[in-house]
């Protein structure tokens, strides 16, 4: 298995992590720890899409990841307001 292969899966099994636990109620879509799992894998997938030039892929993981990471930042400062308070 070569190191892009390697990179794919991770990102797979951390998208799919996300995914499992929020059907199984195990993290709420709207934490933080759901929003990082899905940009990290969204960053392995989209490295391997490069990689692999699957430039539909490449819009997919790379909208993902974008989506994941505003979703993140919106969270990051609830999260130190309430720190505060």
């Amino acid at each position: 298995m070569n190191v892009v292969q390697l990179v794919s899966l991770l990102g797979a099994f951390l998208v799919l992590a996300a995914f499992a636990g929020n059907t199984f109620g195990w993290m709420n879509n709207r934490s933080a720890s759901y929003q990082l799992l899905n940009l990290l894998g969204a960053l392995g997938l989209g490295y391997a899409a490069v990689v692999g030039r699957q430039y539909g892929f490449i819009l997919l993981q790379v909208t993902w990841a974008m989506v994941s990471l505003v979703s993140l930042a919106r969270l990051l400062p609830t999260r130190a307001h309430r720190q505060e308070a």
